[in-house]
């Protein structure tokens, strides 16, 4: 296997294993983890800041807190508050909710969303400072929690219910997490894309002394008309030094 991608692999594997241990590793758990790509001191080094900047603590949990920007303390302790006017049940009643909810009673399906609030705030600050907003992960985790209450029917067990809806948190505040790197490597990718045509339009316009046509940018900077094209649509014809009009109505 390459060894990038095997690198790859194992880092990601190392993630998920620090946050099944409530998002922690030891240095040995790693060390043991990358021993077949033989890393030196210097590139183990680069993991550990990694997984650091990852808010996963190397031999105990990273302080969640020290992601948090003011706004979003502010709305943690707002929802907090909120969270605490809600009532207080003790363990039995909470295992009795929680079997009614399996048989599927709505009123106890409520008071199990109701129970587990407080964990998807727990929950989220793990997720934070990952380039989605605190509010926005616990309103993932608001929405998974709902949804599992609902889903507790298909559980052997009572005592299983509270992993599986932490399980299901984690899930829709990672899959949010993965839905927005992605939204802005395309964003990015885009970006690139009117910024490359932009500056070779640029070139040549200084060369001719006038502004380009899509055709004479394709002709002498050997891009493609197609790229020329998707890059003005992507700009919203804003590329100033190309000229629109034959393209205005038809192509842009």
């Amino acid at each position: 296997m390459d060894k990038e991608i095997l690198f790859a692999r194992t880092l990601e594997r190392v993630k998920n294993l620090a946050r099944e241990q409530g998002s922690r590793i030891s240095e040995e758990q790693v060390k043991a983890e990358f021993a077949k790509l033989d890393l030196n001191a210097g590139q183990l080094k680069m993991v550990f800041d990694y997984l650091s900047g990852q808010k996963i603590g190397i031999g105990e949990p990273a302080d969640p807190d020290l992601f948090l920007t003011q706004g979003e303390k502010n709305y943690l302790q707002d929802y907090l508050e909120t969270v605490a006017a809600l009532p207080v049940y003790g363990q039995g009643e909470v295992e009795a909710f929680t079997v009614a909810a399996m048989a599927g009673d709505a009123q106890a399906q409520q008071r199990i969303v109701e129970i587990y609030l407080k964990d998807v705030v727990d929950v989220a600050k793990l997720y934070a400072g990952q380039g989605v907003s605190l509010e926005d992960l616990i309103g993932e985790g608001n929405v998974a929690l709902a949804l599992g209450a609902g889903m507790l029917g298909g559980l052997d067990k009572p005592s299983e219910a509270g992993g599986t809806l932490v399980r299901m948190m984690m899930n829709a505040m990672e899959e949010c997490i993965r839905e927005n790197s992605e939204g802005k490597k395309a964003d990015r990718a885009v970006e690139d894309k009117v910024n490359r045509v932009a500056e070779k339009a640029r070139e040549l316009a200084e060369e001719l002394g006038k502004k380009v046509t899509p055709e004479e940018l394709a002709q002498e900077k050997g891009l493609s008309l197609k790229t020329i094209l998707d890059a003005c649509r992507m700009s919203g014809g804003r590329i100033e030094d190309i000229e629109y009009a034959e393209y205005a109505e038809k192509d842009l």
